[in-house]
């Protein structure tokens, strides 16, 4: 495209401040999120409900909620602040360029000559740079894992199992990451110019290939799934499906319990061949209706197509960003001001070129928030028109309860993080009228997060 083009020249000025620049957005956006903390920090402080609730959740559970609420905001807020500086140190001491050099130095002194160039290079620069992230970031997550959630009763990991899943994490990264670097780079400086529109492809059958992989390959490496017993929850499930015509396959239990007290479900698969998941701590505190009723949701997202709408903003997104990189790819001014003046490594071009995307990405983010908080009513009005407005506003408060889920928000901090409405707008929306408290235990984590995946082709609630 010749605007393409033209935009790359004209941003490709010696004396631009590119790191300034970058330095400027992530500053701006830690600045911003900050001050979103401090105003949700506010309404963690208030000491009643929300009206919709006060018939619904007692005032120890809430007392509970909210100081869980302040414990995660102010580790958030400390963990925030340490990812800034290490931000800010990676730009002003030059670890790209440094980390660059002694990845190079490595393949020069270890690999045969035919690994020695830029693709075998940038593979070895990013695995160095996961492990990188993984050891800076090793404290605050065994803090989270150990001290927070330990705290409130919501940790089932082991230390054993806390480092296998990082071992096999890291596992899964040393053995995708090297064919997908390689496919990407390799497109880049085969195909010219135009090399967005074969990027966009690749990344497209980058997707439907991990949709078919992730319920073979990775799943089973960190949850066992098992068949769903025969009874009536199997029967009311399969009816369900059948009555929406939904491509059920097959459905499973997860042993979601071995690692928190997460209470969920999900769907994942082809289009044309679709698996459910239920968390066995779902089922051990909930009823059998209630399950249904959850379930009746997130088909709701299926049948409404909200699962294909988001897959296709993604793939729309992708080539966004796959078009606007390659105004930066060749950017000699952007390399030169991180200390790339020899050197152009395309890998480091995108990660540069990532940064100074931050502030449009938090639009999007904004926007695809907006969105799916509109599909999760949407999703919602599904199932109380297929009749379970009771036994899914029942499911809503137990997941709250039992999470010690934020039960108010501010609604500019709202509106930037949550992709999901929080329970009091939810059940407004379903007209719920109290007739009594709901029965459900505190401090058993059942994670309220509802995400619809469209990497793996998941959606949960």
């Amino acid at each position: 495209m010749d605007f393409l083009q033209r935009l790359a020249r004209f941003l490709d000025r010696p004396l631009f401040p590119w790191k300034k620049l970058i330095i400027g957005f992530s500053v701006g956006q830690y600045l911003f999120e900050a001050f979103l903390g401090f105003r949700q920090y506010r309404v963690l402080q208030r000491t009643r409900p929300p009206k919709v609730l006060e018939h619904e959740v007692s005032q120890d559970v809430f007392d509970k909620s909210q100081a869980y609420g302040r414990a995660k905001a102010k580790f958030g807020a400390i963990n925030g602040l340490y990812g800034q500086l290490q931000n800010l140190a990676f730009y002003q001491f030059d670890v790209l360029p440094k980390l660059w050099s002694w990845t190079g130095n490595l393949l020069i002194r270890f690999a045969p000559a035919r690994f020695t160039g830029e693709i075998s290079h940038s593979i070895v620069f990013i695995l160095a740079f996961i492990v990188i992230h993984q050891i800076l970031s090793l404290p605050s997550n065994i803090y989270n894992t150990f001290v927070l959630e330990e705290k409130f009763g919501f940790n089932k990991q082991t230390p054993k199992l806390f480092i296998t899943d990082m071992i096999k994490t890291n596992m899964l990264a040393f053995v995708l990451a090297p064919p997908i670097l390689a496919g990407f780079l390799s497109i880049i400086k085969k195909t010219g110019s135009q090399f967005f529109y074969y990027l966009w492809m690749f990344g497209a059958g980058l997707q439907v290939f991990m949709i078919t992989i992730y319920p073979i390959v990775i799943l089973p490496l960190f949850n066992k799934l098992s068949p769903l017993e025969e009874g009536k929850l199997k029967t009311d499930v399969e009816d369900l499906a059948k009555k929406l015509k939904f491509p059920l396959h097959e459905l499973y239990v997860i042993d979601g319990s071995k690692r928190s007290a997460h209470s969920n479900a999900y769907f994942f698969g082809l289009p044309w061949k679709k698996h459910i998941v239920i968390y066995d701590t779902l089922i051990e505190k909930s009823e059998k209706d209630e399950v249904v009723a959850v379930l009746a949701h997130e088909l709701g997202h299926w049948s409404l197509g909200h699962t294909t709408k988001l897959f296709g903003i993604s793939q729309a997104h992708f080539f966004y960003i796959f078009a606007l990189f390659s105004v930066f790819v060749n950017n000699s001014s952007l390399y030169a001001n991180f200390g790339f003046t020899k050197e152009h490594p395309i890998i480091v071009g995108f990660l540069l070129f990532s940064d100074i995307l931050g502030p449009l990405d938090n639009v999007i983010k904004l926007l695809m928030n907006i969105l799916s908080r509109r599909f999760e009513f949407q999703a919602d009005a599904f199932a109380n028109n297929l009749g379970y407005n009771n036994e899914l506003a029942r499911s809503l408060i137990k997941l709250q309860i039992q999470n010690l889920s934020t039960m108010d928000a501010d609604w500019m901090f709202a509106s930037y993080n949550f992709s999901h409405p929080i329970l009091s707008e939810r059940l407004k929306a379903l007209n719920w009228q109290p007739t009594k408290k709901v029965e459900a235990k505190a401090g058993d984590k059942a994670e309220g997060k509802e995400d619809v995946a469209t990497a793996t082709g998941r959606d949960e609630l």
